[in-house]
């Protein structure tokens, strides 16, 4: 009997082991199917979404920046037609490029400079506080439409609030939105209003530190700019990261500001990257050259963006993480 056994054995083992056969993949059973199918029936609509209005129209977009298209007739493939004129014979584009970047770099910093300041006033024990927490917050809420015709008052070069409040103090206020020199700076002060977004992230943050840093920075007679460079920036640097990352994306994408304030002008010193985009793609039906430059503003986005990851390890800081 047991020399019977020990060849059948030995030869289900040498089935198993054989190389080049795969085991039957074990049937699930019925309840596992179950949710399986429960699974993709509940995630379906955002995959659909994802493939029909997002990777969808982004690899068409990729095809058409190498044609040339008017959205009627058939796309002529044209190359890198496309790349190297806009990046070597479009001076058009170079600056409007620098005009995107002058935004970001001054706008992104400043802008968070702000909600850190305001958050940390929000965060003392003063009396209305949740109604200034709400006040502040108010403005983000706000369309950005609404807000741009809002600041084209504001900007007015005559009857504006802001000129008016300049004269008082015996400054003449110049033209924000007509002027040249001017119409970045006021494009910037304008980014400022809806600061409150980043201002909520970062109180909620300071809510989250634990009280007991704080105290042990008392015993040791640590002042409030001490408590607050050595406590509160080091533990708000995830908050900071995300708001930066956010910020950067955000500038490099601005609109509906220049759209409806200047339309990229005056002689486009206010044009950027965004607004260019659509002008070529839907005002002059140049489909393919408007890709191209959706594109060389993604590539863009993701250097400025991998450069902020690079760097994240120097001053970003993770109670979870142990460095060496």
């Amino acid at each position: 009997m047991t020399t019977a056994v020990a060849p059948v054995a030995a030869d289900a083992a040498g089935r198993e082991s054989a190389p080049g056969r795969r085991r039957p993949r074990p049937r699930l059973a019925p309840h596992r199917r179950r949710e399986a199918l429960f699974f993709y029936l509940f995630i379906s609509p955002w995959a659909i979404g994802f493939l029909v209005f997002l990777l969808g129209p982004m690899i068409f977009s990729f095809y058409l920046s190498f044609t040339d298209w008017d959205s009627f007739t058939a796309p002529v493939w044209v190359g890198l037609d496309n790349y190297i004129t806009l990046l070597t014979d479009d001076p058009i584009f170079l600056k409007v490029m620098g005009n995107t970047a002058f935004y970001s770099l001054i706008s992104v910093p400043l802008g968070m400079v702000v909600s850190l300041f305001i958050a940390n006033l929000l965060n003392k024990k003063v009396r209305f506080r949740k109604l200034f927490r709400t006040l502040v917050y108010l403005p983000h809420l706000i369309p950005i439409v609404a807000v741009a015709l809002i600041f084209q008052m504001v900007f007015a070069p005559e009857a504006g609030p802001l000129n008016q409040a300049l004269a008082l103090i015996g400054i003449e206020g110049p033209n924000w939105l007509m002027d040249s020199r001017w119409v970045k700076p006021a494009l910037i002060l304008m980014s400022l209003w809806q600061a409150g977004g980043g201002t909520i992230l970062l109180l909620a943050g300071m809510n989250g530190i634990p009280k007991e840093l704080y105290e042990a920075a008392e015993i040791d007679g640590a002042s409030g700019f001490r408590q607050f460079w050595s406590v509160t920036f080091p533990q708000l640097t995830p908050v900071i990261f995300f708001n930066l990352i956010m910020g950067i994306i955000g500038s490099f994408q601005v609109f509906a500001q220049v759209f409806i304030l200047t339309g990229g002008g005056p002689d486009n010193a206010s044009q950027m990257a965004v607004p260019m985009l659509f002008d070529e793609a839907f005002r002059f039906y140049h489909m393919g050259y408007g890709s191209a430059i959706a594109w060389i503003l993604f590539v863009v986005i993701m250097i400025f963006t991998a450069i902020a990851f690079a760097t994240s390890g120097r001053w970003v800081f993770y109670e979870s993480e142990v460095r060496s």
